[in-house]
């Protein structure tokens, strides 16, 4: 149950936040900015808070850490590939569409597994099927569909799992 305090103040930090913007905005300590900044960190923050969600936290966060040095490595090295495939005969290129299973269930997670497929170039995410179960990925160079689903699934979904714990 919260307390009285959180009622009144549901976002702390957001309330705080606006105060301060508002006040750095107007350039000015004046009795009426500074009542009117009050008067903003806490209405807005108030008719907001029943619009937010749980947000799933992270777990393990090295891990998280780890994670974005290991999609960093995986954008440059996939970059020379491309480019690569890119600047040889267009021929031998065979791009395709995979649908990838999902184990991932939060929508965080989902988002962020989309999003670093889709930043690592050579295959970017085309959509997430309704009952979030099928991520469906376009390749530039698809030369064996079990390998590229194998590689997003061990490499980029395992760890997300563990960092959010689900």
């Amino acid at each position: 149950m919260k307390s009285k305090a959180f009622r009144f103040l549901p976002m702390p930090f957001h309330s705080i936040l606006l105060f301060t913007i508002w006040l750095l905005l107007n350039n000015s300590v004046s009795a009426g900015h500074l009542l009117l900044a009050f008067i903003f960190a806490i209405i807005i923050p108030w008719g907001v808070a029943s619009m937010t969600t749980e947000r799933p936290r992270i777990q393990k966060p090295l891990l998280a850490v780890s994670y974005v040095f290991l999609v960093l490595k995986d954008i440059v090295s996939a970059n020379f590939t491309v480019a690569l495939l890119v600047l040889g005969p267009l021929k031998k290129l065979t791009p395709g569409f995979v649908a990838i299973p999902l184990d991932i269930e939060s929508e965080l997670g989902i988002t962020l597994l989309a999003s670093t497929v889709s930043l690592t170039p050579g295959t970017v995410s085309a959509e997430i099927s309704e009952d979030q179960q099928w991520l469906y990925v376009h390749a530039l160079h698809l030369e064996d569909t079990e390998a590229l689903i194998n590689e997003v699934k061990t490499r980029y979904e395992t760890p997300l799992k563990e960092i959010f714990g689900c």
